[in-house]
């Protein structure tokens, strides 16, 4: 099985910046994707940024210019930096990952990240 494991939320002002980190741990092949979703209180998890093996990035229309989604494929590890949050980025953060050979996608705890106006 495989294990991911979230750090780096926290309380920011808004303009402020923050960085999430999510260590895969485990029996892992090879890694397809990792990405970050989110969930607000009362909305659906949406899908913020997302990386694959072979550095294709995607992000949602809301972050983009503000967020960046990084790997180190040699740690596992994929990063999330966050600069100009607003208040509307206030949610939990997941960490996600499609890994090879297994049928279902693996998920972190999640993150709290709160914007403060």
């Amino acid at each position: 099985q495989v294990q991911l494991v979230e750090s780096g939320g926290g309380l920011v002002q808004a303009g402020g910046s923050l960085r999430l980190s999510c260590a895969a741990s485990g029996t892992i092949f090879s890694i397809n994707a990792m990405g970050w979703y989110r969930q607000a209180p009362g909305k659906q998890r949406e899908l913020v940024a997302r990386i694959t093996r072979g550095g294709s990035t995607n992000y949602a229309d809301s972050v983009k210019g503000r967020f960046t989604i990084s790997s180190d494929s040699a740690k596992n590890t994929v990063y999330l930096q966050m600069n100009r949050l607003k208040p509307e980025d206030t949610a939990v953060y997941y960490c996600n990952a499609d890994i090879r050979l297994y049928i279902d996608d693996f998920w972190g705890q999640g993150t709290q990240v709160t914007v403060s106006s």
